[in-house]
Parts: C-alpha cells; structure tokens; sequence
C-alpha cells in the first residue's frame, strides 16, 4: 500500500490534529503518501482531498478542532453517497483510509470496509462512548474543561449560599457527567444510563440544609433533560435559591491535554500500521493502557455503559 487517506468527521474533539499528526507521521515515515480528506464524509463525495506532507501537519498537536475540519453528511448513508465516495478514492489512487470519530463516522467506515475499501476507525469524540476502548480522544480534555468550571461555579455557590444545577453534554452517555461530578465534589448526578426518583433528590438537599450545608451543585448530563427546567423543579420543591448553567459546546473547545494529545499520537499511529498490514474494518482503542484493535462492526453491535461501582461510589460520597 503507497497511499491512504485521512479523515475526521462528527463533532469535533480535541486532539484530533494530535491523531491526524501522528497518521501522516507514521505514513510518510514507512514511505506511504497520505491525503487528507477536508469536511469529512462530504469532503470526500466532493473531492475535497489534498496531499498532506510533514509540514502540513507541524504545529498543530497542541491545537483544539481539527484542521481538516468536520461536517455530518446524510447522503453518505445511501449506497449511491457511498458509491461516489469510493470513486473520489479511486481517482486519487488512495488504497486505505482512516477515519477519526465517533459511532456515526465508523459507521461510514463499515460500509467502506464492507464494499471493499479498508478503513480503520480511531475513537474521536468528548462523549467516551465508544465500546472497545477505556477512553476516547478528547474525553480528558472535556472533562478538565467542566471540573474548572464546576470549581468557578463552586465558589459563587458557596458566597451566595445557592443550588447551582450545571448541564454538560451527553446526550446517550453520562460519563461527562459521571467523572466531572465524582471529582467536583458534586452532591447529585444525573446520567442518562440510571433512573432517579425526584423525591429522593429533594430529600437529600433538605437533608444537607438542615445539618448546616448552604450550597450544593448537581451535575446533568443533556440526555436526562433540561438543567433549566429541572433548576425550576428544584427551586420549586425546595424554595432554595437555584440557579443554572449549561456549559453547552465550550466543553468541545481547547487545548488538549498531555493525556489526549498522547492518546491520539498513539491510536494514529496505530491506525497506519493496521492498514500497513491489510487490516481493514478494525477499531483501534486502548485498554488497560494497551493498544487494541477490535472488529468495527462488532464495536457498533455494542452498548456503551457505565462504570455502576463509580455511579455507587459517587452517591455514597455526596451523603
């Protein structure tokens, strides 16, 4: 194989430029042209690929978003999208193809792999709900960009002696929400993965005023509901002074940190030498801190779930 593609597609995360670096490094370092593909699945139905050198990507590991920039494409769910997808490859002489992102964007990879094309998937996306690996690109940074914020949040909280309910995004996983709460002290998490009982959350914060606590945060993930109107539901039941914040896309935004920007030098890295070796329709991840690689259409039949012993963990701390 002398040419493979790259692409990212989906939302962005950060440190996909970290992965796409490390794919066109590790290429060009085995003596493979690699071309990137700009606007993900509908950069490639239009042919909006460039060959990218060492240079093309210098400077850019340490940057949010990802310079190939990223964009959702309904017509290369149809045969007919996939189809002119694979002649764009075709006429540029790429053989293989990498794609950074989340379930959607291997979903597009599958149904490459499945009409012949190899495709590999690199896990790209702040929700961490891709199965077959521990942690996705972006994840860590996410989650560093929410605790600062629940610990901005915390401290008006406290001077005001106010409820603060703070909405992150996760719209099928709660491990935003999860891990941001467990390390933010917060009192109540809400995850899409678990039911809760309204009575119970009233219970434990008339619990807390009564021994004295004057402020508590709730964390929300997006899939439970609206922070807004379940702030309302709060203020309401309780009569404490309640206030919301939806910290919405910033948590999408900024410099990845040394664990993403690793994460994805290696999973890229990965990637290459999976298609090097004439492994299509594989799923890179990391597991226990070790490389895997797992059947994509396999990763896709899964469910992504929760850690129950960290969701228990974290009630029996907000007592």
């Amino acid at each position: 194989m002398k040419r493979i593609g790259v692409l990212t597609s989906g939302g962005d995360s950060p440190g996909m430029n970290a992965a796409v670096r490390a794919v066109v490094r590790k290429a060009i370092y085995h003596d493979v042209e690699v071309f990137g593909i700009y606007h993900g699945y509908a950069g490639l139905i239009s042919g909006q690929i460039k060959q990218l050198n060492v240079g093309s990507v210098g400077d850019i590991i340490h940057r949010g978003g990802t310079m190939l920039y990223t964009a959702r494409c309904e017509e290369f769910k149809t045969p007919e999208g996939q189809q002119k997808g694979i002649e764009q490859l075709k006429k540029y002489g790429i053989e293989g193809l990498v794609v950074i992102g989340g379930d959607g964007s291997y979903r597009g990879a599958r149904a490459l792999t499945e009409q012949g094309f190899p495709c590999v998937g690199v896990p790209g996306t702040i929700d961490n709900d891709i199965p077959g690996t521990d942690f996705t690109i972006g994840f860590d940074t996410a989650l560093n960009t929410v605790i600062d914020s629940i610990d901005k949040i915390r401290d008006t909280a406290t001077s005001h002696e106010r409820t603060y309910v703070i909405e992150v995004m996760g719209r099928h996983a709660g491990d935003i929400a999860l891990w941001s709460g467990l390390s933010g002290g917060a009192e109540t998490i809400l995850i899409p993965e678990e039911n809760f009982e309204m009575e119970e959350i009233i219970g434990r914060l008339k619990r807390g005023h009564d021994r004295g606590k004057k402020h508590s945060i709730i964390i929300l993930a997006e899939g439970v509901g609206s922070g807004v109107e379940f702030g309302k539901q709060i203020q309401e039941a309780t009569n404490f002074e309640t206030r919301v914040s939806v910290l919405g896309h910033i948590q999408r935004g900024g410099s990845p940190t040394a664990a993403d920007r690793v994460l994805a030098s290696r999973l890229g890295a990965r990637a290459v030498e999976l298609i090097l070796e004439g492994k299509g329709g594989r799923a890179v991840g990391i597991k226990n801190n070790q490389l895997v690689d797992n059947d994509i259409i396999e990763v896709l039949k899964q469910k992504h779930t929760i850690d129950p012993v960290m969701y228990q963990l974290s009630k029996e701390l907000s007592i």
